[in-house]
């Protein structure tokens, strides 16, 4: 049945092609299309990029080297396990670990929460992630979690980056497929005014080959229609208005602040900072933590055009050679959502 239907739906958008760059900002999405096969089926004019879709390759060096100054402190780190190899300007977490350093790997910020509670030392969660994952942060600090607990806030904001995406001429993107885990929270509004202004044909799409093939159908049919918008083909798990209840929480306990990516400069609006009324909690003020400005890709690593769209992984000389998942040079290999390693996971090499 889904054999059928992904053939259908394959032979009406090559029917409808015509020269398009979709670029979808969505690690989950990028591994759904590799995996299946998807840009092969497609006519050559229908062109899929990759964005900035995985939140762990999008922080910045900066932000890795705000841990390890902690980590020289003497304070705990936890975080999720693919920020271990993210690189900083010098090391990475996991080279502090081996040095001695105490970085633990937790599932969420409540494990984190748990390991402060049984001991004495200063405790951190490096909490990265996009609008999905922000609430369980601002939910647990609306808990009232020990003394000794702290966040630095890595939480990036995806509207923002999308909007600098198309206004930097760059990436000449023609239309959009909108992370569905990142909808399920901020609902499809946000994303109104790119249609409304830019004229940019928009869909929300879920995780499997069909959602994808659907969503590329609905923006050609868009564009032959002449009806910009967006379009919510995931419409079993996302609403228009979103999780009311997550976002109440953002607002609480977030402000939203202009800062850098990785690959990007700074991007205003584009990331969530804790409120003064938190400040007890935030590790950038509790430790006064000062680090410099650095570069950021290492020598030959493209990870910052690649982020923005503008190259894909086999463009980079270091790809599948020095840099691979078990020796990343750069973020993007990193991450099992970095596009990157799916490319390297999923593409046939000599």
């Amino acid at each position: 049945m889904m054999k059928d239907m992904s053939n259908t739906l394959v032979k009406k958008i090559n029917k409808m092609a015509i020269p398009i760059k979709i670029m979808h900002v969505c690690g989950s999405h990028e591994h759904t299309i590799m995996e299946n096969g998807i840009r092969s089926l497609l006519d050559k004019k229908i062109q899929i990029v990759a964005g900035p879709g995985c939140p762990v390759c999008v922080v910045p060096s900066r932000e890795i080297d705000e841990c390890l100054k902690l980590v020289e402190k003497g304070v705990t780190i936890t975080t999720f396990g693919d920020m271990l190899r993210v690189p900083g300007s010098k090391s990475s977490l996991a080279e502090a670990k081996a040095e001695g350093g105490d970085v633990r790997v937790v599932y969420g910020i409540n494990k984190a929460i748990e390991i402060a509670k049984k001991e004495n030392n200063d405790v951190v969660f490096m909490a990265a992630g996009f609008e999905t994952t922000a609430p369980t942060t601002a939910a647990e600090l609306l808990s009232n979690p020990p003394e000794n607990f702290s966040v630095l806030s890595c939480h990036r904001l995806i509207p923002p980056a999308i909007d600098f995406l198309i206004n930097s001429g760059q990436t000449n993107l023609n239309a959009l497929i909108e992370p569905g885990h990142v909808c399920t929270i901020i609902g499809t509004k946000p994303f109104e005014y790119l249609s409304k202004d830019y004229k940019i044909p928009q869909a929300v799409a879920g995780f499997n080959p069909l959602d994808i093939l659907i969503s590329v159908y609905m923006i050609l049919r868009q564009i032959h229609n002449n009806n910009p918008k967006i379009e919510n083909e995931y419409k079993r798990a996302v609403k228009e208005e979103g999780n009311i209840i997550a976002q109440d929480m953002i607002k609480k306990v977030f402000d939203i602040k202009d800062r850098e990516w990785r690959g990007f400069p700074q991007i205003p609006n584009s990331v969530l900072d804790l409120k003064p009324e938190f400040d007890k909690f935030n590790a950038r003020k509790k430790y006064d933590i000062k680090v410099k400005e650095v570069k950021e890709a290492p020598k030959g690593c493209i990870c910052g055009p690649i982020l923005r769209g503008m190259a894909i992984p086999q463009d980079c000389k270091l790809f599948g050679n020095q840099c691979n998942p078990l020796h990343p040079i750069g973020a993007c290999m990193v991450s099992k959502e970095g596009t990157c390693n799916i490319a390297y996971r999923f593409t046939r090499r000599k």
